[in-house]
């Protein structure tokens, strides 16, 4: 498990000393639905190289952003691929107010892919990291794109009661402690500006994912509490119904989503491509340089990915 934690960690410190540069990009902007709001604003960062003709719609995990490392990592690796790049932040990961996600909104991925932006492109795939992961397996479960050609997840949770409840541990405090921060502050920006279901004082003060899940995600996205958005969102029972290319990668050593949360599921999902990252390889969306996902392609994991991509 240390190695899963310097996995985790180190990435993120080599990012803050030395972030990583995404290509030119411009802001992104459209318009998602929403049964109780109307339409939900979207932001993020659109990049294209002259002449490409496949788009990849990056999606960030919980707390992240758009501007988050692995997110511009990616798109780094798309670009002098010669692809385009959405790096899409979901609804509210701008700490712009405008509202809060969860880990079924496909809505948002699909209002991406629907954009001005994104519509020119003949084939596009979906490359998610950690809860971003899970909306896009959901993606996979439910899309009928004809462009969308395959997707990626990364350190996924699978079953989202199994991944809170373990996330919700004494021993994961430290990085359950920084992920809450990010849901507050997005949460904090949405109160201020349209109210919400606990009172600022209350919401600032939940210190697990399954208590923030009963009181913030449950009342605004109708349902019935943590339990009923688990069963009803979760991706694991639905993987059957999944028809094209997926690669989904999970560390054995992450230690912030356990592997008897994931692979009891991901080995009994034949239309998943699962490549498991042996100890000690690797962390939570945090891996060595040079990591072998088994393609013929340069090591580490945005170039395998790419070349993965390359030959779905």
């Amino acid at each position: 498990m240390a190695t899963g934690h310097f996995w985790t960690l180190w990435p993120h410190i080599g990012a803050v000393l030395a972030p990583p540069t995404p290509p030119p990009s411009r802001h992104f902007r459209t318009e998602a639905p929403d049964p109780a709001r109307g339409t939900i604003r979207l932001t993020g960062r659109f990049s294209s190289p002259p002449g490409a003709r496949t788009l990849v719609l990056l999606v960030h995990g919980l707390g992240g952003s758009a501007a988050s490392s692995y997110m511009m990592l990616a798109a780094r690796a798309a670009h002098d691929a010669g692809m385009a790049t959405l790096r899409l932040n979901l609804r509210g990961a701008d700490r712009s107010g405008e509202d809060y996600y969860h880990a079924g909104l496909t809505s948002d991925l699909k209002a991406a892919l629907g954009s001005a932006e994104a519509r020119p492109y003949e084939r596009v795939f979906v490359w998610g990291f950690s809860l971003g992961g899970h909306v896009t397996l959901r993606l996979m479960t439910e899309d009928h794109d004809p462009r969308l050609a395959g997707a990626v997840a990364v350190c996924t949770p699978i079953d989202l009661a199994g991944a809170a409840r373990a996330f919700d541990e004494p021993r994961r405090v430290v990085y359950r402690r920084y992920v809450l921060g990010g849901l507050k502050e997005i949460y904090r920006e949405v109160y201020l500006r349209r109210g919400g279901p606990v009172a600022l004082p209350g919401a600032m003060a939940i210190d697990t994912l399954e208590e923030w899940d009963n009181r913030i995600i449950a009342p605004r996205h109708g349902f019935a509490d943590a339990d009923d958005y688990w069963e009803k969102v979760g991706v694991g029972p639905r993987l059957g119904f999944v028809d094209r290319p997926t690669l989904v990668v999970q560390a054995e050593a992450d230690p912030m989503i356990p592997m008897h949360t994931v692979r009891p599921t991901l080995d009994a999902a034949p239309n998943v491509d699962t490549r498991w990252i042996p100890r000690p390889g690797g962390g939570h969306v945090g891996f060595p340089k040079d990591l072998d996902l088994g393609v013929d392609a340069p090591k580490g994991l945005e170039a395998q990915v790419m070349g993965w991509m390359a030959r779905a």
